[in-house]
């Protein structure tokens, strides 16, 4: 599971970048630490837009804000928005917590390929409307079964992707299918 990611100043210069090509730019996004329903930065097959971090619920007022990958092609919620409308979410790591031995405390772990690597994670994007009748994207973070690396914090982490993949995963569906169903990479976790 992905319940929190960073944009650091680095993934925000290049954010930055993507929404330069764009005439008016973008509404504000969430930069530091993204939290689910905030507005997130990211890269479509129509480029940059700002999208809120999580599908609504159908049941309740909560968001649903992962899905897995080995599933989702089966799912009624996730099957044409990831054949469709899939998205690139560009961020600087993200966070797991894992239990202290004997206590109630959680550490929390930021996760990354490198120190200042970004991380692109692999999502997908729909439209729906607010109890207002208003329209609005929101988008969802695939996840995978963890690396062994940090499999002792978290037995589940974000389907990532290398940066010259992002245009694969935004318009090929076979290698949107290739990497449904590969592992993830070896990630380095560091205390904060």
């Amino acid at each position: 599971m992905c319940g929190r990611y960073l944009v650091d100043d680095d993934a925000a210069d290049t954010i930055e970048m993507w929404m330069n090509s764009l005439t008016g730019g973008l509404p504000n996004y969430t930069t530091g630490e993204v939290f689910p329903t905030n507005i997130a930065a990211v890269l479509t097959q129509n480029g940059p837009e700002a999208v809120k971090w999580g599908f609504p619920h159908w049941q309740n007022s909560s968001v649903i804000i992962n899905a897995r990958s080995e599933t989702a092609l089966n799912s009624n919620m996730f099957r044409k928005p990831l054949q469709n409308q899939r998205c690139v979410i560009p961020s600087s790591g993200f966070y797991e917590w894992s239990a202290v031995p004997g206590t109630k405390k959680k550490d929390k772990h930021l996760l990354r390929i490198t120190e200042d690597e970004m991380l692109f994670m692999a999502g997908m994007y729909n439209t729906f409307h607010d109890k207002n009748g208003n329209e609005y994207s929101a988008f969802v973070i695939l996840t995978t079964d963890a690396h062994e690396s940090i499999a002792h914090i978290h037995n589940r982490m974000p389907l990532l992707l290398l940066h010259d993949e992002n245009d694969l995963w935004l318009g090929d569906n076979s290698f949107m299918e290739f990497a449904l169903n590969r592992p993830g990479p070896e990630l380095i976790s560091k205390l904060v």
